[in-house]
């Protein structure tokens, strides 16, 4: 019976892009470089230090300086302004009511997870969370999912994965995890499932899925 996630946070849990992706167009402005939007969007779904890179390789620009900027910009944001994608919320207290947990594995500062999800009253919707404070590996290095595994005492073939990028992918299915794409796949990674909504999230778990069904009851 599948019965815990470990979640991603930024384009997973909350719909923290279209301003970090603002941020980053109005560092690149300020420093007096433009980029198409599209072209951050694309950049950015690899991960924010893969744009900030090519971003500055592209423009001749100090990464430093980008991030630097980028960072003067999105600390305007309110956490208010990046809501939990629909039906997260649902999902999580299924899981919590069917003797599930929610674990947070996460790039994210510990201060920046707990803001999103104070700020949307999801505290207790999850058993912890391993950020970079935790100072493990970045993805698809799947050290932070495997101590994740071991920490909140989650049986492995009862835990998914999800998460909206190729290396949280890459990460849960070399810690050997049922991992679980959101959103459009990239052409360089195959996930054991994708879905573009969080109600075929649910379909699995509980178990309308022929090859997960749920225990009886």
């Amino acid at each position: 019976m599948l019965r815990n996630i470990i979640w991603d946070v930024d384009g997973t849990l909350f719909d923290t892009y279209p301003p970090i992706n603002s941020s980053i167009r109005k560092a690149l402005n300020h420093l007096e470089a433009d980029i198409p939007i599209d072209r951050i969007r694309e950049l950015t779904r690899i991960s924010l230090g893969h744009c900030i890179s090519t971003l500055s390789t592209e423009y001749k620009l100090k990464e430093e300086e980008i991030r630097r900027v980028f960072k003067s910009f999105y600390s305007k944001v309110t956490a208010e302004e990046c809501p939990p994608f629909n039906g997260v919320v649902e999902q999580c207290r299924h899981n919590l009511e069917h003797g599930g947990k929610n674990v947070i594995v996460t790039h994210r500062s510990k201060a920046g997870t707990d803001e999103l999800l104070s700020a949307h009253d999801m505290e207790d919707l999850f058993a912890g969370c391993i950020t970079s404070d935790d100072d493990f590996p970045r993805k698809p290095d799947p050290a932070a999912f495997l101590a994740a595994l071991e920490q909140y005492n989650l049986v492995k073939q009862e835990t998914i994965t999800v998460g909206d990028r190729a290396i949280d992918i890459q990460a849960g299915q070399a810690a050997g995890l049922f991992s679980v794409l959101y959103g459009s796949k990239p052409e360089n990674i195959e996930p054991d499932l994708v879905i573009q909504e969080y109600s075929d999230l649910f379909q699995l778990i509980c178990g309308q899925n022929e090859q997960y069904p749920c225990e009886s009851e």
